[in-house]
């Protein structure tokens, strides 16, 4: 009659229960710590003086105006424009589309060095640069911004192609723009942060081992682009795009805006050596992660950002 009581499931002690319970807590408190580290941090590495970068704004579209007023327009073409700028991680890179027929015929490296002389003349004590496709001023607090020169034609804007003294094909940046802005949307406005994030985390690798920023925004992208299956916190999407880029690296991502083919052309043809050394780059950075996460160790998370 009263046999029954053997044949159910073990009884678990109340001191095993109440160990599950304790460690369950532990985690929970350490997961709880990490995600406002990194919302706090967030809140750091989104601060930016925009009052200042828009007063410089406005003196180099003065200096490029000299002379052919009202044919410039400048738009932000980079991290800004994508709303994934990190202050001292990610250049302001600026679209200056011009709209004058006097200077359809000049090649990118010349319209560069027209660049440089009004800018240098305007602006005597500032450093001025030219580069391969644009033109960089650096200001005194650190500021820098690239000046990317784009002729208009009838169907768009061309800008400096990579690897030649020549124009690229018409491009459309407003393309890349409108797919992370989608994608940020659809996941609770995280993937943004989590793209400033990481580009903290990359800026502390060696820079043999370092990916683009348009890179990062790329393969954010395609990380995230499936909502419903994504984690919620700066913590899970961290752990999460790590685990995706580690093997994603290994293959070549499309660029959108026609600049080029891939975005990560830089490194190389599929499994390259340096593809392969950027995946096992994150193959040990997941591998910090997930110690510090199964000994609880905050300042790991510290580390990883450079704080």
């Amino acid at each position: 009659m009263g046999g029954s009581r053997g044949s159910g499931t073990p009884r678990i002690p109340l001191s095993e229960l109440q160990k599950t319970k304790d460690e369950r807590e532990k985690q929970d408190a350490y997961d709880r710590e990490v995600n406002k580290f990194l919302e706090s941090l967030f809140k750091q590495i989104n601060s930016r003086d925009t009052e200042q970068i828009n007063k410089h704004l406005e003196t180099l579209k003065g200096a490029l105006e000299k002379d052919i007023e009202n044919s410039i327009e400048m738009r932000f073409g980079g991290s800004l424009n994508k709303h994934t700028y990190v202050n001292g991680l990610s250049d302001i890179d600026m679209l200056v589309q011009i709209n004058n027929s006097s200077y359809q015929d000049k090649s990118p490296q010349e319209l560069l060095s027209i660049f440089a002389e009004k800018i240098s003349k305007r602006l005597p004590n500032t450093e001025v640069s030219i580069g391969k496709l644009a033109v960089t001023v650096k200001y005194s607090n650190g500021n820098e911004i690239q000046l990317l020169p784009s002729l208009k034609t009838q169907t768009g804007y061309k800008i400096p192609s990579i690897g030649s003294d020549k124009w690229s094909n018409v491009i459309k940046p407003h393309k890349f723009a409108e797919k992370l802005t989608k994608v940020n949307r659809e996941n609770g406005n995280r993937v943004v942060p989590l793209i400033k994030l990481f580009k903290s985390i990359n800026s502390s690798a060696p820079k043999s081992k370092q990916l683009s920023g348009y890179h990062i925004e790329s393969l954010a992208i395609n990380a995230f682009k499936n909502s419903d299956s994504t984690p919620r916190t700066f913590k899970g999407m961290v752990e999460y795009f790590v685990r995706f880029s580690k093997n994603a690296v290994l293959e070549s991502v499309k660029d959108s805006t026609g600049q080029s083919i891939h975005v990560d052309d830089y490194l190389g043809a599929r499994n390259s050596p340096d593809r392969k050394r950027i995946s096992i780059s994150l193959k040990v950075l997941e591998k910090r992660i997930k110690n510090a996460n199964d000994n609880q160790i905050n300042r790991v998370w510290n580390d990883l950002l450079g704080k």
